[in-house]
């Protein structure tokens, strides 16, 4: 049924839950996966570049700034880099042929991109359950994803994950 499932993947509590999802799905149809981490430098958890360390309400060019931003865009890299390699060296482990990519980009393009020109059969994706404002302003990528993509496309719920995660995170910040 499956042959070749792309997984598109962040360093987020879903995530965990959309990488197990595919891998269940790869062992069952003997399919290949393919993680994707997209860099997006519209991402809110990202800087921009605007915003790295003025001192003043109007943004100047600074050699400081921009070798502070690049610095982080490495660290940014070099992290998921990281990640996808600790998923790939999993699914590997559990007999799953993958591979991954790390593309530089907004995100729902670049995944539908891939999945065209991999010929992807599926995309995991996971939803953070963002909606009315947060998602006009911040958009969605698993929307954009559902609408644009070549392929089917398996959503996994991540609403009440990320809830978990945060009300984790605040009792570890609160003791």
């Amino acid at each position: 049924m499956f042959h070749k499932i792309l997984v598109a993947v962040d360093n987020s509590p879903v995530s965990t839950k959309v990488f197990d999802e595919a891998v269940n799905l790869a062992k069952e149809t003997n399919a290949n996966l393919m993680l994707i981490h997209v860099l997006s430098p519209f991402d809110e958890s990202y800087l921009t570049s605007s915003g790295a360390y003025s001192s003043s309400y109007y943004p100047t060019f600074n050699a400081n700034n921009l070798e502070y931003y690049m610095g982080v865009w490495e660290e940014l890299k070099e992290e998921g880099l990281k990640y996808l390699n600790m998923l790939c060296d999993e699914a590997n482990k559990l007999g799953v042929p993958t591979e991954i990519t790390q593309n530089l980009g907004d995100p729902g393009r670049t995944i539908c991109e891939l999945a065209s020109n991999w010929n992807a059969d599926l995309i995991i994706i996971g939803r953070r359950g963002r909606s009315g404002l947060n998602e006009f302003f911040l958009g969605s990528v698993s929307n954009y994803v559902l609408h644009h993509a070549p392929c089917s496309v398996l959503t996994v719920q991540g609403k009440n994950i990320v809830k978990a995660a945060e009300a984790e995170k605040l009792e570890t910040t609160s003791i």
